[in-house]
C-alpha cells in the first residue's frame, strides 16, 4: 500500500476570503500564504519614491521617450498568483508587452492581474519591510519574477535582485545619489537623487 500524501493545509479559507473583500478603501489588503495582511497606503516618504519612479521609468520603457520602450508598468495592481491563489499588491509592478499585450482589457476583465509580473519593486516601509523581504519574496520567486527591487526612501537605498534557479540574488546595493544602469532597466542610467527628491 502506498504511503499517504500529507494533506495540504487549507489556505484562504472563507473567514479570510471574506475579511479579504471587506477591507475598507483606504486600506491595501493582501493575503500571503493564506494569511490576511491589511497595511496602509503608503506613507508620503514612500508615496514621493514611487510617484517619482513612475516617470522615470515610464517615459522611457512604456512611451519609449529617451528609452526603448516595450513595457507595461503599473502601481498598486492587485495580483492573484498560484493555485488558491496569493493575493498581492506591490508597489509597482512590470510586464514586457509581449507578455501582457493587452493590459487593459475588455469591459469583462476582472480588475486584478493573474499573470506574474516580470518585474516588482517594493517601497520599504516600516510597516511592510517584513512582507516585503519575506514572505512577498518567497511567492515572487515561486511564479518566476525575474527582478525585484527593493527601495528605502528614508535610508535612500535601491537593493536589486535577480532570480537565479528559483534563488534570489542581491546583484547591486546601491545608495544616495549614484546615477545607476539597473536591470532590467539598464537601457538607461537611472539618477538615484530624481528617486527621492520632493
Amino acid at each position: 500500500m502506498a504511503p499517504s500524501e500529507p494533506e495540504t493545509p487549507e489556505r484562504n479559507t472563507p473567514s479570510v476570503e471574506a475579511a479579504f473583500q471587506a477591507a475598507p478603501p483606504e486600506l491595501i489588503a493582501e493575503i500571503l500564504d493564506g494569511e490576511l495582511h491589511i497595511s496602509p497606503h503608503p506613507a508620503r516618504p514612500q508615496l514621493n519614491a514611487m510617484s517619482n519612479l513612475v516617470p522615470l521609468l515610464g517615459m522611457p520603457f512604456m512611451f519609449g521617450k529617451g528609452g526603448p520602450g516595450g513595457w507595461v508598468i503599473l502601481h498598486l495592481p492587485e495580483m492573484h498568483l498560484g493555485p488558491r491563489p496569493d493575493k498581492l499588491v506591490p508597489d509597482l509592478a512590470g510586464w514586457t508587452r509581449e507578455r501582457l499585450p493587452d493590459a487593459i482589457g475588455g469591459e469583462d476583465s476582472p480588475a486584478h492581474f493573474d499573470l506574474a509580473p516580470d518585474w516588482v519593486c517594493e517601497i520599504l516601509s516600516e510597516h511592510t519591510r517584513r512582507i516585503d523581504r519575506v514572505q512577498k519574496m518567497h511567492i515572487y520567486a515561486r511564479e518566476g519574477v525575474r527582478h525585484v527591487w527593493q527601495v528605502d526612501p528614508r535610508a535612500r537605498t535601491l537593493d536589486i535582485f535577480w532570480l537565479q534557479e528559483s534563488r534570489w540574488l542581491l546583484v547591486h546595493s546601491l545608495a544616495g545619489e549614484e546615477r545607476v544602469r539597473a536591470e532590467p532597466f539598464d537601457a538607461i542610467e537611472l539618477e538615484l537623487a530624481l528617486v527621492w527628491s520632493e
